[in-house]
Parts: structure tokens; sequence; C-alpha cells
């Protein structure tokens, strides 16, 4: 009978900090430019260039360490990682092994058996390596360099989550925090947010770790899911069948859905750290310090309060405005402008969730203004449009951003509120439809629903549904 195992997973998240220049050099962070654009002779090793650190980076790391309950240290500096490959144009990277810049923290995750929390054991900044393209035709590989000296923090956890759904929980609220904090967009499509997952299994009540293995670069929640699961179920089965675990780094393979050994994992002396020459050490100030802690924001759980206790949202609603930080700001913005909360959270909880989901883009990705959707309230409100139209018109608010009254003006779909054209109309209904008035007059209600319908149909959905029902009843 096989024995009982738990799973011990910790994590390294490397996240791209969102500063407009690299660490140590002007050059743009830009997403998407050409190949090898955005490079100097800092980014590119050449002989005798110097790093100058970037100021914001230490704020970003302060501001995300702090989000993290972590402690600062005030006092410390870069080492010098060395390490051969091609894309690392200097054969050595600036990290921090002996100071990090934060330390013993932790994120308070919801779990089956409440809140548990994840410990931090170090957030650390440094540089990040050039990119790899492999050539799918060719047996070559190309590198491109825009991405070297890209800012990066990498997030250690302590081994302290026992599931899959633990790392996506702590994943989500990580991520989530950032984005709070403008420190990252997060996209992990566009690889700014990547995560390492060091896993190992060992017997149920052992307090002893396994021997781990570490599956790097895995590019979406789901895929590390399925790294998670597929890797504790080869690793159980190996121990069961008189084998040993061996530590290495992974490659994890989504599309077929089973991870092969890269190279044996290295330690910190294979990497021969030294204190980096070429800079000197931080010194955190107390002032700079509470300067950073001044400037945090409002998080998830304090907003989501907020807008059950001042707006009077439900719970469930101000848990989805809040899951996005884009849509928070949109939904917060809209009320201010329409001085209507419930109506713009409407909006965005019904046709925005509706749209987001029909084209399968991401809440961040949402392009209107939070003054058109409260435009497309006041035209709504005021009656110059009915539902129908205002949905409509929403949908092209949602695609373009287009101004609402221009697209109802140009469009002619002013609602219909002349007594006289709506009487002439459903005169024309009535005399074209004779069964249905019928029906209606020996008492059946659903005939008077077609009825209006045609009506509606014949107004080009322009006209006001609760008007031309009572005209109808009137003229039947």
């Amino acid at each position: 009978m096989s024995k009982k195992y738990e799973t011990v997973i910790g994590l390294e998240v490397h996240v791209e900090l969102a500063t407009k220049s690299k660490i140590f050099c002007s050059c743009s962070t830009a997403f998407g430019s050409a190949p090898n654009t955005h490079t100097c002779p800092v980014c590119t090793g050449m002989p005798g260039s110097l790093p100058v650190l970037n100021k914001k980076v230490v704020e970003y790391a302060m501001a995300v360490g702090l989000a993290a309950n972590c402690k600062i240290n005030q006092y410390c500096r870069f080492d010098r990682k060395n390490y051969f490959y091609p894309d690392n144009p200097q054969n050595y990277q600036i990290s921090q092994l002996y100071l990090p810049i934060c330390h013993h923290g932790g994120i308070e995750i919801e779990t089956e058996d409440g809140v548990k929390t994840i410990g931090i054991h170090e957030i650390h900044m440094e540089e990040d390596a050039g990119k790899l393209v492999h050539d799918d035709w060719e047996p070559v590989s190309l590198v491109d360099y825009n991405r070297s000296g890209v800012p990066l923090i990498e997030i250690v956890s302590e081994p302290d989550m026992r599931s899959a759904k633990e790392v996506i929980a702590y994943l989500d609220k990580l991520r989530m925090m950032i984005q709070y904090l403008g420190a990252s967009d997060c996209k992990m499509q566009e690889g700014s947010m990547r995560v390492d997952v060091n896993l190992s299994v060992r017997q149920q009540g052992s307090k002893a770790y396994g021997t781990r293995t570490e599956m790097k670069n895995i590019g979406s929640f789901k895929a590390i899911a399925r790294a998670i699961e597929a890797e504790t179920v080869r690793q159980i089965d190996l121990l069961e069948s008189g084998g040993r675990v061996v530590q290495e780094t992974r490659h994890w393979n989504d599309e077929e859905g089973y991870s092969y050994a890269m190279r044996s994992k290295e330690d910190a002396q294979d990497y021969r750290y030294f204190p980096e020459p070429d800079l000197v050490p931080i010194v955190i100030s107390d002032e700079w310090l509470q300067q950073i802690k001044d400037r945090q924001p409002e998080f998830r759980e304090a907003k989501q309060a907020r807008y059950v206790s001042a707006f009077g949202l439900p719970e469930y609603d101000a848990k989805i405005l809040t899951s996005s930080k884009k849509l928070a700001d949109l939904f917060e913005e809209t009320a201010a402008l329409c001085k209507k909360p419930k109506k713009a959270s409407n909006w965005l909880m019904g046709e925005t969730m509706r749209l987001l989901k029909e084209h399968e883009m991401d809440p961040e990705e949402l392009s209107f203004s939070p003054q058109n959707l409260a435009r497309l309230i006041a035209l709504a409100d005021a009656g110059t449009i009915n539902g129908t139209v205002a949905k409509e018109v929403f949908e092209k608010v949602f695609a373009e951003d287009i101004a609402p009254e221009q697209y109802v003006q140009e469009h002619q779909l002013q609602m219909v509120d002349d007594e006289d054209a709506l009487k002439e109309t459903i005169a024309k209904v009535i005399e074209e439809n004779p069964q249905s008035v019928a029906d209606y007059q020996g008492g059946k209600e659903k005939a008077l629903g077609f009825l209006v319908g045609q009506t509606m149909k014949a107004l080009k959905g322009k006209a006001n549904p609760g008007m031309v029902n009572q005209m109808l009843k009137e003229m039947l």
C-alpha cells in the first residue's frame, strides 16, 4: 500500500519593475521593440562601462517589501553572480545575496482551512538577462539584449505551500498587491512576472525535507498548477519504485504535460558570489523609508470594505470590482463623475464583464475612459436613450472609447417619445397583426409582449418600452 506523502513548495517569483529605464543605464524598458534597439555599452557588458543605479528601482523594491510585511535592510548592497551563458553579456549578473533589500516578511492567503501566512524569506533587486530566441528552421539561437538590464525584484518565499491551490492563491495575492502599487503590470504573457517552482515530497508527519527540484519560468497560473500536480506524481512514483529524486532544474512542457531535466541544480557557491565592486552600498535613511510608507496605496481588502460601507455595494460586487486595479480605478473615477456608484458598478459588473469574456480579454486591457462611461450613464438616466440602445452604444465605447453623445446624435438613436409618432406606429402594428390583437383581447397577456416587440422593431428600438406598453393597452 502506498505511503501518504505531503508536497512542500517554495517559489521564486521574478517581477520586472515598471521603470521607464533600466536598472543600471538609461536604455528604455519598453516591451515589444525590434531586437537589440534598447541597448548601450552598459547593458551589453562592454569592457570599461560602469553601472549607475536607478533610484526608482530601490523605491519599488521597498514598496513591495513593506506591502509584504518585510523588514527593510537600510544598509544593503549588490553582489556579483558569475555564470557563463549567451544571454548574459557580462558573464555575470548584478544581484543581491548577502544583504538583500527586504527580508523576513509574509503574505496571508485564504485556504480551505482558513487564513494561512506564507513566509517571505527575502526580496532582492537584480538585473534581467537577455533573451534567447531559438530558430525554428536552423539549428541556431539568436540573442536579443533589449531585456538585458531590465530591473527585477526576486521574491523568495519560504517552503510553506502544500498544494497547487495554495500556490495560485499566493501568486494571485502577490500579483494584485504589486499591481495596486504600480510597481509592475505583472503580465505573465510578456514575461514581466515569471515563476520558478521548487518542489519536494516527504512522508506525512516527517519534519525533514525531501530532495527538491526546480521548474523554471512557467508561463501561466494554469500551467503552474499542472506542473505542480505532474511533478508531485513523478516524485512519488520514483520513491515508491525504490528510486531517488535528484536535485536538478527541470523544464515544464505544458503542451505535452511533462517535465524533463535541464541541468543539475546549482548552489550559491557555484556562482562564486562576491560584493559588486562597481557599485557603492545603498543607505536608506529613516526619512526616505517613511516617504515610501506614506505613499503606500489602499490595497484590495481595505478598498473592498470601503466599497461596501461608503457606496453601499453588495460584497460580491465589491470583490469583483477590486479583483483588478484597472477595474477598481474605472469604477471609482466613473462613480465620482456620474455620482451614481451603483449604476457605475452595474455597467462594469454586467456589460463590461460580458464583453471581456466574449473577447477573451483581461481587465487590465480595458481602454475606455471613465468619462465616456459616465456620459453614457447620464444619457440613459435622462431618458435620451433607452436600455437597449445604451447597451449598443456601450459596445462602441468598450471597443473604441467613442464619445457617446456624438455617436447617439450621428446615428439618430435618441429615444422616440413623440406621442403622435408613437400612436401612428402602434396603429399600424395593430392593423398588421389582427390575430395577436384578437389573442390579447381574448385574455392572452403574452400577445401584448409580441405587439410591444413589433412596435419597438418598427421604431428601430428607439422608443420608450414603458410608454409603448401603456399606449398599446389604451389603444387595444
